[in-house]
């Protein structure tokens, strides 16, 4: 259930902000008719940061709704405080969703047993398997493979989205937590070396813009076909670079607004994408045969 390409999928906005519920719908059938193996709610590329509650609600029922169970719908739920992240993960295990997604608290910064206790306060409440998601470039702490592993025995912990940009981080993960828990990637641009370490596949931000090439790279690397994988990975390179170049999701909202798929809407203190980073975004996305 949890691997291949996964999409860490984008909120689309309106001008003003609002959430565009008809390029939600359009987006969902643009990723099922691409390949994307499942779709990831409510995460850092779909601005969770300033998603309210009912919002992550909506976006979460109307996609299990329009998917109907052909790809995996997963939620993000953490939150920086432990408590509401546990209220959350009640609230979000009553959907027909596949799994949740916490990614480590920011900003606070725990110690490795804070990180093990917040974890496993949430397990508790929740009636839907749960990935871990570590990404200290953005929350300011790095659960280690070590506090990982004693997660990985607490009842409905599955796997986690390793988003530390290194292969041994990944097999240090494997070993230490068996091979029934699943390493995901975080980092687009070393994804296919994480498969080759044993990662089962990617939350990706890159597959927003380029859905097909990313599940057909993913695919290649999980059937063993490196050449294969390289060579779908090289045109994507550009663009797995130019899509953080500023804050994430500012340029892969401004590519997919390129495309006509959303709007240009962006939730402050985000903001859209400065005028020098343009041509680059879009030569990245014309290299991955996302526009023309």
């Amino acid at each position: 259930m949890f691997s291949g390409s996964l999409v860490a999928i984008v909120t689309p906005m309106r001008p003003d902000g609002a959430v565009d519920l008809e390029a939600w719908a359009r987006l969902l059938e643009f990723h099922l008719a691409n390949g994307t193996n499942g779709i990831v709610v409510g995460g850092t590329t779909g601005e969770s940061a300033t998603l309210r509650d009912a919002e992550l609600r909506e976006l979460t029922q109307r996609a299990c709704a329009q998917l109907g169970g052909r790809v995996a719908v997963i939620a993000g739920a953490g939150t920086s405080s432990t408590a509401d992240t546990v209220e959350r993960v009640g609230w979000l295990s009553q959907l027909p969703i596949d799994g949740l997604l916490l990614v480590t608290p920011a900003y606070n910064r725990p110690t490795q047993e804070g990180l093990y206790l917040h974890f496993a306060a949430a397990a508790a409440a929740a009636r839907k398997p749960l990935l871990l998601y570590n990404v200290p470039a953005r929350t300011a702490v790095d659960m280690k493979p070590a506090t990982v592993a004693r997660l990985a025995k607490v009842a409905g912990i599955v796997g986690v989205k390793e988003a530390v940009p290194e292969a041994p981080r990944v097999r240090e993960l494997i070993d230490s937590c068996g091979r029934d828990f699943v390493v995901l990637s975080g980092d687009d641009a070393t994804a296919r070396a994480s498969i080759a370490a044993g990662a089962r596949g990617v939350i990706s931000v890159t597959a927003n813009v380029a859905p097909r090439p990313m599940a057909q790279m993913v695919a290649a690397a999980l059937a063993g076909d490196g050449t294969g994988a390289q060579r779908l990975d090289e045109r994507l390179s550009a663009l797995h670079r130019e899509l953080f170049v500023e804050a994430n999701p500012i340029p892969v909202k401004w590519a997919l607004a390129q495309m006509g798929l959303i709007a240009t809407g962006i939730r402050l203190p985000l903001t859209p994408l400065a005028a020098q980073y343009q041509a680059g975004v879009r030569a990245a996305a014309r290299a991955a045969g996302a526009l023309p």
